[in-house]
C-alpha cells in the first residue's frame, strides 16, 4: 500500500508541474532560469551573493533530450523547487550567436564558446564552484558536468551531490557511488 501511495504522490507531482515555455531562441524556459548578460564572472558573483550555486544549462533548439528534461524531469516540484532554492541557472545556446564571457575573460559568441569548451551534446549541465581560479574556463573549473538526459532521481541526486559539496569529501564516494547508495536507500525505505 505504501508503494501505491508513493507512486500516486509522484504522479501527482509530475502532473501538476508547469512545462515551461519556448523562448524566441527556441529553447525551453523555466521560471528559475536567469536572464543575464552571460558574463560568467558576474553570474558567479551574483550567485554567491544569493547563497546559490552557479550551473550552466547548455541546450539547443529542437533538442528532443532537452524537451524530455523540461517536460518530464525539471517540472517535478521536488526538483524544480530544489533548483530554485539552491541554484543560479544560466542557459547557454550550443548554436547561439549572442555573446558570452568566460571566466578567463574571453568574450565570444556562445557557439564559439561551446566549441572552446568541447561541448558536443545537449543538454549538458556545468556545475561551478564558488570560486574560479584566474585564467580558468568554465569547463576547467567545473566541479561536475552532466551531459545528456537523465531521469528524475539521477538528476535530483546530481543537484544534491553538488549542492552538498560531496565532491570535496575525502570519503571515496564519487557521484556514481553516491547515486548507487541513494538508490539502495530509496529501495530500502520503500520496502518498509
Amino acid at each position: 500500500m505504501k508503494r501505491f501511495v508513493m507512486a500516486l504522490a509522484m504522479l501527482a507531482g509530475f502532473a501538476t508541474g508547469a512545462q515551461g515555455e519556448i523562448g524566441d531562441d527556441g529553447l525551453h524556459k523555466q521560471p528559475w532560469m536567469r536572464d543575464t548578460f552571460k558574463d560568467l564572472r558576474e553570474d558567479l558573483s551574483e550567485a554567491n551573493a544569493e547563497g546559490k550555486r552557479l550551473v550552466l544549462f547548455v541546450e539547443q533548439r529542437g533538442c528532443i533530450y532537452c524537451k524530455k528534461m523540461h517536460e518530464e524531469v525539471y517540472v517535478r516540484p521536488v526538483l524544480s523547487d530544489y533548483i530554485a532554492e539552491n541554484f543560479f541557472v544560466v542557459q547557454m545556446n550550443l548554436h547561439g550567436n549572442d555573446s558570452a564571457t568566460d571566466f578567463d575573460g574571453q568574450e565570444t559568441g556562445q557557439s564559439a564558446l561551446m566549441r572552446k569548451w568541447g561541448i558536443l551534446f545537449t543538454p549538458t549541465l556545468i556545475f561551478l564552484p564558488e570560486e574560479v581560479e584566474d585564467g580558468q574556463t568554465a569547463v576547467q573549473a567545473a566541479v561536475a558536468m552532466m551531459p545528456g538526459a537523465f531521469g528524475f532521481q539521477t538528476t535530483l541526486d546530481m543537484f544534491t551531490w553538488v549542492n552538498e559539496k560531496r565532491y570535496d569529501l575525502d570519503d571515496g564516494e564519487d557521484f556514481q557511488r553516491y547515486h548507487a547508495r541513494m538508490i539502495r536507500e530509496r529501495q530500502e525505505n520503500a520496502a518498509d
